[in-house]
């Protein structure tokens, strides 16, 4: 490993401690349920993701597409979430679409 590959193992690590707390605030402040899941869900695959960056002769787009695996995922109960709250104040059933009755 030379210097660049241990900057980018420093850089990826710095920024999933980052989105592990940047996400486990908002899920928090969004009272969605488990902000601690969701934030492993987020930084776990960004990790992954500089891992496979440095360790496996992976495609570049492959790598983006894990790297942003988990942040994607909790975009989408942040929204539906938010979407519950919005509607009726009745939490969403899992399995059912917002709005859907």
């Amino acid at each position: 490993m030379d210097g660049f590959d241990v900057a980018v193992g420093a850089f990826g690590l710095s920024v999933t401690a980052a989105i592990f707390a940047l996400v486990h605030r908002d899920a928090i402040g969004q009272e969605i349920s488990r902000p601690r899941l969701w934030a492993a869900i987020a930084a776990v695959p960004f990790l992954l993701g500089v891992g496979l960056y440095l360790f496996a002769p992976a495609p570049m787009t492959g790598v983006i597409m894990t790297a942003n695996t988990g942040i994607v995922l909790y975009t989408f109960e942040r929204e539906i979430a938010s979407e519950s709250d919005e509607d009726d104040g009745e939490p969403v059933e899992p399995g059912t679409l917002p709005n859907q009755k």
